[in-house]
């Protein structure tokens, strides 16, 4: 192979992506420093959610707060084995409904106000910011809007000669072979 590892550069985003996960460490370490293990900043939404609408099945947990089934099951998956939630059968075999376990809804009053102070620093932390990141992420939603990030990897894959298989590559790319191997990883 001729060229450079890509992954051994450093992207653009990983000081976000970075960011992003060292905040909701210290969002977890504010529960344990209350002496509640095992609440993970993921867990909150659901369990929230889930404390207001009483059980729900993972597809409408999942639908209520516009996250993929998949993940949502992960999620439900990771509370149960933290004792958060249980599940039981559903209106089928084919659905499980989630609910709230005692222990979870002891420490909801401390989600919501954890919620709102979280939403509170972040205000704080957008005014203090020359750019709020707020009004960063919606001037990217506009431009997203104009040209998806998939137009633009498409553009980029095809000019390199790897359209998808079996449609045209366009009359000044070559088509070119489909490289081996697994999508990306989150960064």
């Amino acid at each position: 192979m001729t060229s450079i590892d890509p992954t051994t550069v450093p992207g653009r985003w990983d000081a976000l992506h970075a960011l992003l996960r060292r905040l909701d460490d210290e969002i977890a370490t504010v529960y344990t420093d209350r002496g509640i293990e095992g609440v993970r900043s993921r867990f909150v939404y659901p369990l929230i959610r889930l404390a207001h609408t009483g059980p729900l099945t993972i597809r409408d947990l999942a639908a209520s707060l516009g996250r993929t089934h998949s993940a949502m099951s992960q999620t439900v998956t990771a509370m149960r084995s933290e004792g958060w939630v249980e599940t039981e059968p559903g209106a089928d075999a084919r659905t499980r409904r989630v609910a709230l376990t005692d222990r979870a809804r002891a420490i909801v009053p401390l989600l919501e106000a954890e919620w709102r102070a979280t939403e509170e620093s972040v205000a704080e932390l957008d005014d203090e910011l020359p750019h709020a990141l707020s009004a960063v992420v919606v001037e990217l939603e506009r431009v997203l809007a104009r040209r998806s990030l998939r137009e633009r990897l498409v553009e980029r894959l095809d000019a390199a000669g790897y359209p998808v298989p079996g449609e045209p590559a366009g009359p000044e790319v070559p088509a070119g072979p489909v490289p081996d191997g697994a999508p990306h990883q989150d960064r």
